[in-house]
C-alpha cells in the first residue's frame, strides 16, 4: 500500500505543476474572485457559519472557494506536497484569513489518516469530483469521515457516476483489484504528459454502505445527466456548463452527489 500512495503522489506532484498553469483551472480567474465552484454543490451545501475540512483537495482551489462562500474556519487535506505548497502560496497570496475572517490550514497526507493529521471535529467534511477511484478501501475513509465530524455535522460528496467508469472499460463493482496504468490528465494541457497511477472501482451500493456502516444516516442521494466538467471523451455541452453523454440518445448519469449526517 505503500507503493502504491508513493505512486499516485508522484504523479499528483507531476500534475500539480501543469494543472497550475491550466485552462481548465483558470488560475487567473480565481485569483481575481472567480468560484472552482460548481453549480451542483453550490446549490446543495451551506456552509455559511461552519467549519469544514476538504479532503482531497488538490491545490484548494474549491476549499478557499468555500471560505468566499462564509464558510467558519476551512481545512484542506491532500497527499501531494507540490499540492499543498501550491495551496498555501495561493491562501497567503490572497490572505483569505486577514480579508475573510476565516482561519486557512492546509494538511499533506494519505485521506485515510485524516483523523491522526487534523485537530478538532468539523460540523463538514467535502470531497468532490475524482476522489473515491484513489482510495483502496472504502472501510476505512467511511470511519475516518464519521471520527472527523461533531455530533450531527454532515458529510457531502459531490462524485462522478461509477456508470462513466464502467462505460470507459472499468469495473462497475469493486473487485478489490488495483488498476495500474499509464495516465495522462484530464486538462487541456497535459492529456500526454502520462504518469503511472493506480485506481480502484467502487459502486455506488459500496459507497453508501461503507457510510452506513460507520454510523452516518444518508438524507439525500441525487444522480445527475451532466458533469459540469469537460474532463472525458464522448462529451457534449449541450447547455452552458453542463456536459452529457448519450447512448441511444439517451444521457447517462455521470455525477451524483450524497449527503450524510452524524447522528
Amino acid at each position: 500500500m505503500d507503493d502504491f500512495l508513493s505512486i499516485n503522489q508522484r504523479a499528483w506532484d507531476n500534475r500539480t505543476e501543469l494543472h497550475l498553469e491550466s485552462d481548465f483551472y483558470d488560475m487567473p480567474g480565481f485569483m481575481a474572485g472567480n468560484t472552482s465552484l460548481r453549480e451542483i454543490e453550490l446549490a446543495e451545501l451551506d456552509v455559511r457559519g461552519n467549519s469544514l475540512l476538504h479532503l482531497q483537495c488538490h491545490f484548494g482551489q474549491d476549499t478557499l472557494s468555500w471560505a468566499r462562500e462564509g464558510a467558519a474556519a476551512v481545512t484542506g487535506l491532500d497527499l501531494s506536497p507540490k499540492a499543498i505548497a501550491a495551496a498555501e502560496q495561493i491562501a497567503q497570496t490572497l490572505n483569505i484569513e486577514a480579508n475573510l475572517g476565516v482561519p486557512v490550514q492546509f494538511v499533506c497526507g494519505n485521506v485515510l489518516d485524516a483523523r491522526n493529521l487534523v485537530e478538532g471535529d468539523f460540523d463538514l467534511v467535502y470531497a468532490s469530483y475524482g476522489v473515491l477511484c484513489w482510495l483502496p478501501d472504502l472501510t476505512v475513509w467511511a470511519n475516518t469521515i464519521a471520527s472527523c465530524l461533531k455530533t450531527g455535522g454532515c458529510f457531502y460528496l459531490a462524485e462522478f457516476h461509477p456508470i462513466k467508469s464502467l462505460l470507459d472499460g472499468y469495473d462497475y463493482f469493486h473487485t478489490g483489484k488495483a488498476d495500474v496504468e499509464q495516465e495522462g490528465s484530464y486538462t487541456e494541457n497535459s492529456r500526454d504528459a502520462e504518469n503511472t497511477m493506480v485506481s480502484w472501482s467502487h459502486d455506488l451500493g459500496e459507497v453508501v454502505s461503507a457510510l452506513v456502516n460507520a454510523g452516518l444516516v444518508i438524507e439525500s442521494l441525487r444522480e445527475y445527466d451532466f458533469s459540469p466538467y469537460n474532463c472525458f471523451d464522448n462529451l457534449a455541452e449541450e447547455e452552458p456548463g453542463r456536459f452529457r453523454q448519450r447512448i441511444n440518445g439517451k444521457p447517462i448519469p455521470l455525477v451524483f452527489s450524497l449527503k450524510a449526517r452524524k447522528a
